[in-house]
């Protein structure tokens, strides 16, 4: 072996290791957003169902914190009620309610996706969801979900 070549194994040792750690790292992270992605479509459902068991059209602060208990990066959402009569509606003449997370934005953490994205994050699609009204009050379990 020549004198001039004994760390030639460790530098290119080196270097690949650096190039394997970072497509695992990307490999992760896009794991971590799809399962965001995931985290938040279940948290719009429950903030969802949150919303139209709980018979209280002004419960969007209740509602935000029952969605981030799934996902603490939400920050913002919207809560709409929509009656046949018309666009204002109380418990009782309510069909439905649809709830919207807007603006949630997702920080990559791997050095490929990151150097790109180090000083804005990405912003996600709007999630949302709608379902009809229930039988509000009426459901068996509603003290449980509807309690703080």
């Amino acid at each position: 072996m020549n004198k001039n070549q004994n760390g030639a194994t460790t530098i290119e040792f080196a270097l690949s290791l650096i190039v394997f750690f970072t497509f695992l790292l990307g490999i992760v992270d896009f794991g971590r957003m799809l399962f965001t992605w995931s985290a938040a479509n279940e948290a719009a459902r429950v903030g969802a169902r949150y919303a139209v068991v709980c018979d209280d059209t002004n419960n969007e602060a209740q509602v935000l914190r029952r969605m981030q208990g799934l996902l603490p990066q939400i920050a913002e959402i919207r809560v709409v009620w929509y009656a046949e009569e018309g666009p204002a509606c109380t418990p009782s003449t309510c069909d439905g309610v649809t709830v919207t997370i807007v603006n949630l934005d997702y920080q990559w953490i791997s050095p490929i996706a990151g150097l790109a994205t180090r000083i804005a994050p990405v912003r996600m699609p709007t999630f949302s969801t709608y379902l009809p009204r229930e039988m509000m009050r009426q459901d068996p379990n509603s003290e449980a979900l509807c309690s703080t």
